[in-house]
């Protein structure tokens, strides 16, 4: 069949007289929607509602995906509305967000996936400090690292997460990608990497081909480690573009993680508790008593209670009297009946019983 002739596609100056008419179309109605978002932030202040309500957030990101029928992808859609309310939530307070430090981490991309760019980030030194400034009051959340697809748990985080009062109220799964960096943009000179203990373990198979002798030097974050970097032209670094540009370093090889696949998960941590979304899971943690056949005991009321089990990881206890604790995530809300049968029954079953929150899913 013939292609329809180029005279019947509308001029390259129509098209952009029409989306300039939508951009029009468009700045009204987001500062339409700002208005009403002020006015919502009124009525907070009034209530004494938080300011921040990643559920309904959650809600409005998935009515957009179930919404859109393209061409622009789910992913793409919902990081757009994710600006537009982080703007609009910034209209009734900046809030305060504790991470992982320096800049140029990616605990800071994951912050800014999470919450939008209109927030104040507060860099920390250490994952401890996070919890301290969130539980503190220095800042209004705090996002950890928790786990990753190669590595495993961050352990810190989960011994911190045994003894907080803060509540998990959201989780971001990001893609990380992994880049050498270093002042010349070579390695010569170079005689040390420095990085995470995460990035180094990432990436230790393409360190051994290609970088077999650098020194590998653990430190507190991968920007951390781009720091260094721009200090000292002996030194290379491990992390993400954004830290290649926060410290004016050239990117010696891209992507040198082992597993091209290679993800983390976030935890979002508050002072209060998340209602339901309707699309969220439950984090607790457990141990048993020593006796045969405990740990079937105490997740058998899981299946009886038709309540799914996402994640089981066990770790073992510095202090107390029970060898283990068990970390489980359950899909559903501790609100939800089924899981809140099965969560009595667990309570009155365990050695230890701690939920650390309920708190929407992110998005597959």
């Amino acid at each position: 069949m013939d292609k329809a002739p180029s005279e019947a596609l509308p001029s390259l100056d129509v098209l952009r007289s029409q989306i300039d008419a939508l951009d029009a179309e468009l700045v009204r109605l987001l500062n339409q929607r700002a208005s009403l978002a002020q006015q919502v932030g009124h009525v907070k202040a009034k209530d004494g509602t938080p300011v921040y309500r990643p559920e309904r957030e959650a809600q409005v990101i998935a009515r957009v995906r179930e919404r859109n029928q393209g061409p622009l992808g789910d992913e793409a859609l919902s990081a757009i509305y994710r600006e537009v309310m982080s703007a609009c939530r910034e209209l009734e307070r900046r809030m305060r967000v504790a991470f992982l430090g320096p800049a140029g981490t990616f605990s800071e991309i994951a912050l800014f996936k999470h919450f939008g760019s209109g927030v104040q980030p507060v860099a920390c030194a250490t994952i401890d400090e996070v919890f301290r400034a969130t539980e503190a009051g220095s800042a209004d959340f705090g996002i950890v690292p928790v786990e990753n697809s190669t590595e495993g748990v961050v352990n810190r985080s989960l011994d911190l997460l045994l003894s907080t009062e803060l509540q998990i109220c959201g989780e971001v799964s990001l893609s990380v990608q992994h880049s050498l960096m270093s002042l010349s943009g070579s390695l010569e000179g170079v005689k040390r990497v420095c990085a995470h203990p995460q990035a180094l373990a990432q990436c230790q198979g393409w360190l051994d081909l290609h970088a077999a002798q650098l020194e590998r030097v653990p430190v507190s974050s991968n920007a951390e480690g781009a720091r260094l970097a721009s200090l000292d032209s002996a030194f290379a670094g491990i992390a993400s573009e954004l830290a290649a540009s926060r410290y004016q370093l050239e990117v010696v090889a891209r992507n040198i993680q082992d597993d091209p696949h290679n993800r983390t998960r976030f935890l979002a941590l508050g002072r209060y508790e998340t209602i339901s979304s309707g699309h969220d899971q439950t984090s607790l943690i457990l141990s048993v008593p020593d006796r045969a056949g405990a740990v079937h005991a105490l997740i058998e009321p899981l299946a009886r209670h038709g309540v799914s089990m996402k994640r089981f990881e066990s770790r073992p206890a510095r202090q107390g009297h029970w060898e283990y604790y068990f970390y489980i995530d359950l899909l559903g809300h501790q609100q939800d009946a089924n899981v809140a049968a099965a969560l009595s029954e667990l309570k009155g079953q365990a050695a230890f019983y701690k939920v650390l929150g309920s708190y929407p899913r992110a998005a597959d």
